[in-house]
């Protein structure tokens, strides 16, 4: 008998694939929804060589109502949602705002209602630290805690706050109207995941990010360096205040993460909290060129880099401070950077096509004699 029944919508991405994994590995069943914009159906496959448990998979827009709606009703077991599904690139989002607007808040509002069709309560939402801002221009504030002033830099952190203030209102919303009307009413909860930089990847070498386009993120750029696909990396501006020039980032191992939501949806469902607000990080900032020579020094050699000119709306410092998840979810991150670093190395030179390969055989042979 499972614990619950998950939508987990961007299940098929990286984040959403590695919270999948851990759910299913802890007796939650998942139903995923993904469009495949931006990622494979080959993770679905993944995932079950990993755990031996097969997620169910529908491939839909988060945007179409009509098709969530179809969903839930095929689905009446599901009891939470773990939402991932968006346009994920900061740079991009500046240059087209209304696609992230419409896919990001329209999605979300989309899923909302769909929920609340069909009474589906609770809801742990993919945030991030973009929604701070830069935290340096208030004092105290770094590493950041939950209760930072909000202020985002770009449209791709906007879209994050609005989305987080559209769940606040819903479920504020459902809990006021349904205690008013004397029915239950703390069924309706919310946890805002507010994260940093994922990275890394399975230890198996089985399971890793395998973005369709251009990467966006740090790691999987330089890994491509490593794999030779790209000539170098490009780092955007050292001139800012840190102690190399180059902007600070607080780094999490996707298994980590994946973790952290595990741990939310379990706060959720057992203390029934209303809206909360964590904070997923190591609370241990690196620069860019920290980064450079802790995966260099994995693959062995100098990658090599250019520093060109900073991007609109990056900021200096965004490093975590967990404490408040630490204590109210038992969560902490467990792996170093040095882990991503290894396990991600171990992917992206093992997979250089990452999904649209088959998988190395030793990797398989290793897996079957550690279940066996």
């Amino acid at each position: 008998m499972a614990v619950g029944t998950v939508l987990v919508t961007g299940g098929t991405g990286y984040i959403g694939s590695f919270t999948t994994l851990a759910l299913l590995d802890n007796g939650y069943d998942v139903v995923i929804v993904d469009s495949l914009y931006n990622s494979s159906k080959v993770a679905v496959d993944r995932i079950e060589l990993i755990c031996g448990k097969r997620p169910v998979f529908y491939e839909a827009d988060v945007t179409n109502e009509a098709a969530l709606d179809e969903v839930f009703a095929k689905h009446p077991e599901i009891d939470s949602v773990i939402h991932f599904a968006a346009l994920k690139a900061v740079g991009e989002s500046g240059d087209i705002p209304l696609e992230y607007y419409r896919v990001n808040v329209g999605g979300s509002i989309s899923l909302l209602r769909a929920m609340e069709k069909h009474n589906v309560c609770n809801i742990v939402f993919s945030s991030s630290a973009t929604v701070y801002g830069d935290a340096t221009r208030v004092p105290n504030m770094i590493p950041i805690p939950e209760h930072c002033p909000i202020g985002p830099t770009n449209t791709y952190g906007r879209t994050k706050v609005m989305i987080e203030n559209v769940i606040t209102d819903h479920i504020e919303a459902q809990r006021r109207n349904n205690q008013k009307a004397g029915k239950p009413y703390e069924q309706w909860n919310g946890a805002l995941l507010r994260y940093f930089n994922p990275c890394g990847a399975h230890p198996s070498g089985l399971m890793g990010e395998d973005p369709q386009g251009v990467p966006f993120n740090l790691l999987p750029l330089l890994g491509q360096v490593a794999t030779g696909k790209r000539e170098k990396l490009l780092v955007f501006g050292d001139d800012y205040s840190s102690k190399d020039g180059t902007a600070i980032r607080d780094y999490i191992h996707v298994l980590d993460l994946a973790s952290g939501h595990l741990a939310a949806l379990n706060y959720l469902r057992e203390h029934k909290p209303g809206v909360k607000a964590w904070n997923l990080g190591s609370g241990r900032g690196s620069t860019v060129f920290e980064m450079i020579k802790a995966f260099s020094h994995v693959v062995g050699r100098d990658l090599p880099y250019q520093v060109v000119e900073r991007r609109q709306g990056d900021v200096l410092d965004l490093t975590a401070h967990p404490a408040l998840a630490n204590k109210e979810l038992h969560w902490k991150t467990q792996l170093t950077l040095e882990d991503a670093c290894a396990d991600l190395w171990r992917w992206v030179e093992n997979n250089p096509k990452g999904y649209q390969q088959d998988p190395p055989a030793e990797f398989l042979e290793a897996l079957k004699a550690k279940t066996a």
